[in-house]
C-alpha cells in the first residue's frame, strides 16, 4: 500500500496481473518464479510510477494502482508492456501481462476503494489475455485524441461481462508489440441465453462462491427462499461465472409465467433453442440433445411447477454431465439435491459514531439501497446527514434485496428521513396481518403495500386489474381489459407510467407498441388485490376475451403477405393465450376454447408450437359444447386435424377431417364442405398413397368452389390436384393446374399457398427434366418462406433443393444440402419431409454414409439456417444438360 494520499473523485483505475502463472510457478518452482516475479514488478512500477500511479494494492502477481488523469493510466499501461516486451527473462520463460483500465468514481472506505467502478475494473482485465490491455467506453471516451506516441485505441465492440452487463471495449494497441490475441474472455465466448442486466450485482460475493463450491459436488442445487430474496438475480450471476466451465454452454429458463407442469419440458428445449420436432415428446427430444452435452441448465421460479421435478430427475439420470440450478420458494425433493437456502443481505451491526458510515459503505444491503437510488437520482450519496435513515431503512426491510429496491426508487420524491417515517408506519400496520407466512414474506408484502399505498386509488384499481396479464401486456390490451378512463377514473398510459415510477411496473422491449410488465413476486401481490377488490372474475373474462379477439383478428392474416408481423405478434402474446385456455377449462367456456384452436392453429404450425397446439386442442375439444356451437366445434376439430397433419401422424389427421367431413355432407354449405373435401384429399393422397380418391375428393371441392365463385378456394383445389398429378407422373396435368392456380395466386396475394404451388410447380420440372425452372420455382418459394419466418417451408424447399443437385450431376452440393436439412429438420415441427422425398425415391441416409459425399454431408449439419439459405442461394457448380433428367432412387 502506498503512503501516498489516494485521489477521491473521478480516477482511473488499471488492474493487472500475469497470464498463466500458476503453471509458471510449476514448471519453475517457487523460488526461481519469484525471481521473475520481482523482475515483473520492478519494470511495472517503474512505468505506472513514471505516469503518476499511486499502487493500491498488490496480491500475488497482481496490480491495482490508481490515476488521477486517464491519459496518464493509458500511457502507463502502454510503458508497461513496452518494459515487460524488453525485459531479458531467465530460463527461457516469458511474462504475460493482462491489464484493464475503468474511469470511475473513486469511493474511499478504510483507505481502499470500493464501489461499482473498481469492480468493472477489475471484471475488465479478468477478460484479457496476455500482452493485450482493454480500456472501457468511460476511459476512452475522456482519453479522445490525446494518445502517446505510437499508442492506438482499436474498437473490439460491446461485450457482456461476467456481471451481466454490457461494456464497450476497446483495445490498446502498441507499436511494436503483438496486437493479435484470441477472443476477450466475456459471456459471448460460449453459447448462452443469459440476460444482460442494467443494474449492479451488489453484495453477493460470498453467496455466489459458495453456490459454486456446491456446484462442483452437486449436479442439483436448488436457491430456496420466499419472494423478494434475490434467488433469480444469484442464480444468473452464479451461471455467468459458471459459463466457461461447461463446453456447451448454460441456458436460463424463466419459468415465472408457467404454471402448467405439462410446460416445463417444452419451454426448457425452446429456451436451448430446440424447438418442437415432428409431435415426439419434448423430453425425449431433452433427453437426446443433452445426454452427451457438458451443460448447465438454471430453472428459475419452479415453485409453482413442482410437478414437474420427476422430468428434472429423468434429464439428470439420462444426461450424465448435465448440471441444474434451481430457483423455487421450495426445494424439489430429488435424489442428490443440494439446497442452499438463499439468505437475506447482511445488515448494519448499528454500532455509532464516524467509524459507523465506513463500515456502511461496505454494507452489501446498505450497497444495494445507495445503488439502486443513485439510478433514480444520481446526485444520491450515503453521509452522515443520512446514514442512520438508510441503515434502519434496510433493516427494517430484513435485507431483502426487492424490498431494498422498492423503497430505494422512493429516492426521486423522499428524502431517507422521510421514506423511513412512512415505511415504518406501513411496516407496523401491516405485521401480523398474514400470520401464516414466513416472517420476511410479511416483511415484503409490507414493502409492496407501502409503495402501492402511495398510488391514488384509480392507480390502485389499474394495478390490480393489470396483474390478470401472464408475462406482460402491450398498451392496447391493457386498456381494452383494464378498462376505459371514466371507469378507472384515470387514462391508462397515464396510470402505467405512474405505476413504473413507483416500480410497481416495468416497461419491456416489444417490437410494436408499448409493453408492460409486472415482477412475478409484486403480480401476486397485485393479484390478491383485485381478488380482494370483487372484480377478479370480470377482469379474467375480459381478459380471456380481449385475447381471444386479438387471436381471431390474426387468424385471416397468418396466410397472407405480411404473415410474419402477426405470428411474431402472437409468439409474444403467447403466455396469455396459454392463459385463456386456462380460463376456458376452469369456467367450461367451450365456446371461448374452441374459437381460439380455430383461430391459432397456424401460429402453432408456423412457430414449432405443434405439441402444445396439439395437447391445447384435445383438451378443449373435450370440454361440453351444447348444439349451438357445432360450427364452432367443427372448425376446432378440423383446426386439430391441421396440426396432426403437419406432425405427420396422418391416422389421426384423417380420423378429425373424415368426421368433419361426415358432418358436413348432412348440411346445405357448400363452402365448408368443399373445405372439408380439400383438407381430406392430402390424407388420402400422402397417408394412404390412394391417388383416386384423392383426385375424387379435389375434384369434388374444385365444382364447389367454382359453383360458388371462390376465387382462392378454386386455386387451392387445383394445386391439389396438380400434387395429385404429380404423384401420378402426369406432368401434363400437374402443368395445367399449376398454369392456373399461380396466377391466380399471385393475383390474390396469397402469399402461403403460392409458395406450396410452386413448391409443387418445381417437383413437377424436376420431374419434367427442366431443372432450371425447377431450380427458379424452388427459390422463389424460399424466398416467400423466408420472409414469413416459415421453418418448415424452408427446409422442405431445401430438400428439394438437394434432389435437384443430385439430379444435376453433384452430389457434393446435395449433400452439404441435405445436411443442411437434416440439421434444420429437428426444428421445424413438422413431419411431412419423408412423403414428399417418395416422390422421388430420395434417401438422404445414403448422402450421408457414401465415402464421397459424407464429408459434405457433415459440413451441411453445421452451417446456421441462414448459411443454409445463403449457400442454396447460390448458383450449381455443376451444369446440367438440358432437357436431362436423372433418377435419384436408391441415392
Amino acid at each position: 500500500m502506498s503512503a501516498t494520499p489516494l485521489p477521491t473523485g473521478i480516477v482511473t483505475f488499471l488492474f493487472s496481473d500475469i497470464e498463466g502463472s500458476t503453471k509458471l510457478t510449476e514448471r519453475l518452482g517457487a523460488s526461481r518464479y519469484g525471481s521473475l516475479l520481482e523482475l515483473h514488478r520492478r519494470a511495472l512500477r517503474e512505468a505506472f510510477g513514471r505516469h503518476g500511479g499511486i499502487e493500491v494494492g498488490t496480491e500475488g502477481d497482481s496490480f491495482f494502482v490508481v490515476f488521477e488523469n486517464p491519459v496518464s493510466a493509458v500511457a502507463a499501461a502502454s510503458d508497461g508492456q513496452r518494459a515487460l516486451a524488453a525485459t531479458g527473462w531467465p530460463d527461457g520463460a516469458v511474462i504475460r501481462v493482462r491489464m484493464g483500465i475503468h474511469t470511475g468514481e473513486g469511493v474511499l472506505v478504510d483507505g481502499s476503494y470500493v464501489g461499482p467502478d473498481v469492480n468493472r475494473a477489475a471484471r475488465i482485465a479478468g477478460a484479457g489475455h496476455g500482452g493485450q490491455v482493454l480500456v472501457s467506453e468511460a476511459t476512452t471516451t475522456l482519453v479522445g485524441g490525446t494518445l502517446p506516441d505510437g499508442v492506438q485505441l482499436r474498437t473490439l465492440g460491446e461485450h457482456r461481462l461476467k456481471d451481466l452487463r454490457s461494456e464497450r471495449l476497446c483495445q490498446l494497441d502498441v507499436a511494436g508489440l503483438p496486437t493479435a490475441f484470441a477472443p476477450i474472455r466475456s459471456l459471448d465466448a460460449r453459447p448462452n441465453n443469459l440476460p444482460t442486466q442494467l443494474t449492479s450485482f451488489v453484495g453477493r460475493q460470498r453467496e455466489v462462491s459458495a453456490v459454486l463450491r456446491l456446484l462442483e459436488t452437486a449436479r442439483l442445487v436448488t436457491l430456496t427462499g420466499p419472494g423478494g430474496t434475490g434467488k433469480t438475480r444469484l442464480g444468473l450471476q452464479v451461471a455467468a461465472e459458471s459459463v466457461g466451465r461447461f463446453a456447451d454452454g448454460v441456458t436460463f429458463v424463466p419459468l415465472a409465467t408457467i404454471t402448467d407442469p405439462g410446460l416445463v419440458a417444452s419451454t426448457i428445449a425452446s429456451a436451448i433453442g430446440l424447438p418442437d420436432t415432428g409431435g415426439r415428446p419434448p423430453r425425449d427430444r431433452l433427453v437426446d440433445h443433452l445426454r452427451d452435452r457438458e451443460h448447465l441448465l438454471f430453472l428459475d421460479n419452479f415453485e409453482q411447477v413442482t410437478a414437474a421435478a420427476p422430468l428434472v430427475a429423468d434429464l439428470l439420470r439420462e444426461a450424465p454431465r448435465l448440471q441444474v440450478l434451481v430457483s423455487s420458494r421450495i426445494i424439489l425433493r430429488l435424489s442428490g439435491e443440494q439446497e442452499y437456502p438463499v439468505p437475506p443481505l447482511e445488515l448494519p451491526d448499528g454500532t455509532r459514531g464516524r467509524l459507523e458510515l465506513e463500515a456502511l459503505s461496505l454494507n452489501p444491503a446498505v450497497e444495494l439501497f445507495v445503488d439502486r437510488a443513485r439510478a433514480v437520482r444520481p446526485d444520491f450519496a450515503l453521509g452522515a446527514a443520512n446514514a442512520q435513515a438508510v441503515a434502519s431503512i434496510v433493516a427494517r426491510l430484513d435485507g431483502l434485496p426487492l424490498a431494498i429496491e422498492l423503497a430505494a426508487a422512493r429516492s426521486r420524491l423522499l428524502t431517507p428521513d422521510a421514506m423511513l417515517k412512512r415505511l415504518t408506519r406501513r411496516l407496523d400496520l401491516l405485521q401480523g396481518a398474514m400470520r401464516d407466512l414466513p416472517e420476511r414474506q410479511q416483511t415484503l408484502r409490507g414493502a409492496i403495500a407501502w409503495s402501492h399505498d402511495l398510488l391514488s386509488p384509480p392507480e390502485r384499481r389499474l394495478f390490480a386489474r393489470f396483474s390478470v396479464f401472464v408475462g406482460g401486456a402491450a398498451l392496447a390490451e391493457a386498456e381494452e381489459v383494464c378498462g376505459p378512463p371514466e371507469e378507472l377514473g384515470r387514462d391508462v398510459l397515464d396510470g402505467m407510467e405512474a405505476l413504473v415510477e413507483h416500480s410497481l411496473v416495468r416497461p419491456v422491449e416489444s417490437k410494436g407498441e408499448p409493453r408492460f410488465a409486472m415482477l412475478a413476486t409484486i403480480g401476486e401481490f397485485a393479484a390478491e388485490q383485485l381478488a380482494a377488490s370483487g372484480e377478479r372474475d370480470e377482469i379474467r373474462r375480459r381478459h380471456a376475451a380481449t385475447f381471444l379477439a386479438l387471436a381471431e383478428r390474426a387468424a385471416p392474416e397468418l396466410t397472407a403477405s405480411d404473415r410474419r408481423a402477426w405470428l411474431d405478434r402472437l409468439e409474444e402474446e403467447l403466455d396469455n393465450l396459454r392463459a385463456v385456455r386456462t380460463w376456458a377449462v376452469e369456467t367450461g367456456d367451450a365456446e371461448t376454447g374452441l374459437r381460439l384452436v380455430a383461430a391459432v392453429w397456424r401460429f402453432w404450425q408456423s412457430h414449432g408450437h405443434l405439441a402444445e397446439g396439439r395437447d391445447t386442442a384435445d383438451v378443449l375439444l373435450a370440454l361440453t359444447a351444447p348444439p349451438a356451437l357445432d360450427d364452432i366445434r367443427l372448425a376446432a376439430l378440423e383446426a386439430a386435424g391441421g396440426i396432426c397433419y403437419w406432425q405427420g401422424d396422418f391416422i389421426d389427421a384423417g380420423k378429425r377431417y373424415a368426421e368433419v367431413l361426415e358432418i358436413r355432407r348432412g348440411r346445405s354449405e357448400p363452402g365448408p364442405l368443399a373445405e372439408a373435401l380439400y383438407n381430406l384429399s392430402f390424407i388420402e393422397l400422402f397417408g394412404n398413397a390412394d391417388t383416386a380418391r384423392a383426385e375424387e375428393l379435389g375434384r369434388e371441392a374444385l365444382e364447389l368452389y367454382r359453383g360458388l365463385g371462390d376465387r382462392p378456394g378454386i386455386a387451392k383445389a387445383q394445386w391439389e390436384l396438380a400434387n395429385v398429378a404429380r404423384d401420378r407422373h402426369d406432368v401434363q396435368a400437374a402443368r395445367g393446374f399449376l398454369a392456373e392456380a399461380i396466377p391466380a395466386l399471385r393475383s390474390l396475394e396469397d402469399a402461403f399457398l403460392l409458395g406450396w404451388a410452386l413448391f409443387t410447380s418445381a417437383q413437377v420440372e424436376a420431374r419434367a427434366g427442366d431443372l432450371e425452372l425447377s431450380h427458379a420455382r424452388y427459390l422463389e418459394a424460399l424466398g416467400i418462406w423466408v420472409d414469413a419466418g416459415d421453418r418448415s417451408g424452408i427446409v422442405l424447399v431445401l430438400d428439394g433443393l438437394a434432389i435437384d443437385a443430385l439430379l444435376e450431376g453433384d452430389p457434393e452440393r446435395a449433400a452439404r444440402l441435405s445436411g443442411a436439412v437434416a440439421a434444420l429438420e429437428k426444428s421445424t415441427g413438422t413431419g411431412l419431409n419423408p412423403a414428399n422425398r417418395v416422390i422421388f425415391g430420395f434417401d438422404p441416409a445414403v448422402l450421408r454414409d457414401d465415402p464421397g459425399t459424407s464429408a459434405a454431408w457433415q459440413d451441411g449439419t453445421q452451417l446456421t439456417e441462414a448459411e443454409a439459405i445463403a449457400y442454396a442461394r447460390t448458383a450449381p457448380a455443376v451444369a446440367h444438360a438440358a432437357g436431362e433428367s436423372r433418377t435419384v432412387s436408391g441415392t
